[in-house]
C-alpha cells in the first residue's frame, strides 16, 4: 500500500472517526464525546472517549456491568463486519481482526482493526520497551502462562500495540472446546487488567498510561493490548 501524506492520512482518520461515531450512535441512542483514529498499515485504531449512555450510566452504578457487557457484545456482533469493512474501504488495509474492549468506568472503548501482519514483521524500538515487555510477560505468568512470544509497536506517541502469543494453558483450551469462551473472556478481562501494573510501565515509557484495553482470539491463541498514552505537556 502506497503511503498516504500527511493530509490524506488526516482525512482518512476523520472519515473513519466520522462513520464510527455515527454508527455507535446509531445502534447505542448515544455517540461517543470524541473518537481518536490511528492508521499505520497493518494496524488502525479507534478510541472512542464520553461513551455511556443514560440507561447504560444507571446499570453501571447499579453493579449491573455484565447485563451492559452483554448488551454490548451483542451489538458488537451486528456491526463488527460493518466496521472492519469502511476500515478496508477508506485505508486499503485487508482486516483480518478486529478486536474490542471497554473501559466502562473510563466511559471509553478500544476497536483495534488488525491487517496482514507476518512473523517477520519488525518491531518498534521506543523507550522502556523492555519493562513493557517484563509487565506485560509478568501478568501473563500470573494469569495463565509465559508468552511463547511477545512483540510490541508505538504507532504514534499516544499509542502503543503489545501482542502475546501462545497464552493459553490447557485447562483454557478444555473451556473453549467445551463452548465457555464468554465466560473465559469476561474472566481474563477482569484479572488481566487488575494484574497489569501500568504505574511502572508509565514511569519507564515516559508517558503516563491514560487508557488501556486487552482483548483476544482463542482461535489464534494470541492477545493484544493497547496502551493510551497521556501527550506530554
Amino acid at each position: 500500500m502506497t503511503l498516504p501524506s500527511p493530509n490524506e492520512l488526516k482525512t482518512k482518520q476523520s472519515d473513519i472517526s466520522s462513520y464510527v461515531g455515527k454508527l455507535l450512535r446509531d445502534h447505542f441512542g448515544k455517540g461517543p464525546g470524541s473518537v481518536y483514529v490511528s492508521i499505520s498499515d497493518p494496524f488502525v485504531t479507534i478510541y472512542v472517549k464520553g461513551f455511556l449512555s443514560a440507561t447504560e450510566r444507571v446499570l453501571y452504578s447499579e453493579n449491573h456491568e455484565k447485563t451492559l457487557k452483554k448488551t454490548r457484545d451483542f451489538v458488537m456482533d451486528k456491526i463488527g463486519d460493518e466496521i472492519s469493512a469502511y476500515i478496508e474501504e477508506v485505508t486499503e488495509i485487508s482486516i483480518e481482526e478486529l478486536y474490542y474492549d471497554w473501559s466502562l468506568e473510563n466511559q471509553s472503548g478500544m476497536f483495534l482493526g488488525v491487517g496482514s501482519l507476518s512473523a517477520e514483521d519488525s518491531q518498534d524500538t521506543f523507550p522502556g520497551k523492555d519493562t513493557v515487555h517484563d509487565e506485560v510477560i509478568l501478568m501473563s505468568e500470573q494469569v495463565e502462562k509465559r508468552p511463547e512470544r511477545i512483540r510490541s509497536w508505538k504507532i504514534n506517541s499516544r499509542t502503543l500495540i503489545v501482542l502475546r502469543e501462545g497464552i493459553l494453558v490447557e485447562i483454557e483450551k478444555q473451556l473453549i472446546k467445551d463452548g465457555h469462551r464468554e465466560i473465559l473472556r469476561k474472566s481474563k478481562d477482569k484479572i488481566e487488567k487488575h494484574m497489569l501494573n501500568v504505574k511502572n510501565i508509565s514511569s519507564q515509557i515516559e508517558s503516563e498510561v491514560e487508557d488501556y484495553f486487552i482483548d483476544w482470539n482463542f482461535n489464534k491463541d494470541q492477545s493484544y493490548t493497547v496502551l493510551i498514552l497521556k501527550p506530554n505537556e
